[in-house]
């Protein structure tokens, strides 16, 4: 199975688009993801939908949209919110982790790979096969 990321921005507008990819793929929806960083002195976001491939594919699409929110916890935001009712409509709950932030890797790709390292240590998406 292919475990690929695909960005859709860093949650601005692009965050309905998530949250639409979210509600119509409910039936495929494997988790959603809420990763938590740094960036100098503000505490960000970035959102994951994870789906399960598509039959008879072997994609695992990440959905991200990457560290453009700020954290619910440091300030509530309707962006945020807007992701947690997705969640709550779908019936989901929202899983969190920490982890380094996107500039600390030389290219979006490495820092693509330590996430899906990350999430399958956690047994938040399944090992290769």
């Amino acid at each position: 199975m292919i475990q690929r990321f695909i960005e859709l921005g860093e949650g601005y507008s692009d965050i309905y688009e998530l949250v639409e990819i979210a509600t119509q793929n409910k039936h495929r929806i494997h988790r959603l993801i809420r990763l938590e960083t740094r960036i100098g002195n503000r505490n960000m976001v970035s959102l994951v939908v994870i789906l399960n491939p598509a039959t008879p594919g072997k994609l695992m699409p990440l959905y991200i949209c990457r560290e453009g929110i700020v954290s619910p916890d440091e300030k509530p935001n309707q962006r945020y919110d807007l992701f947690a009712a997705c969640a709550e409509h779908c019936n989901q709950v929202i899983h969190q982790l920490e982890v380094k932030h996107s500039n600390q890797f030389e290219e979006a790709t490495l820092y693509y790979q330590y996430l899906i390292g990350i999430l399958r240590l956690n047994r938040f998406i399944p090992p290769l096969s």
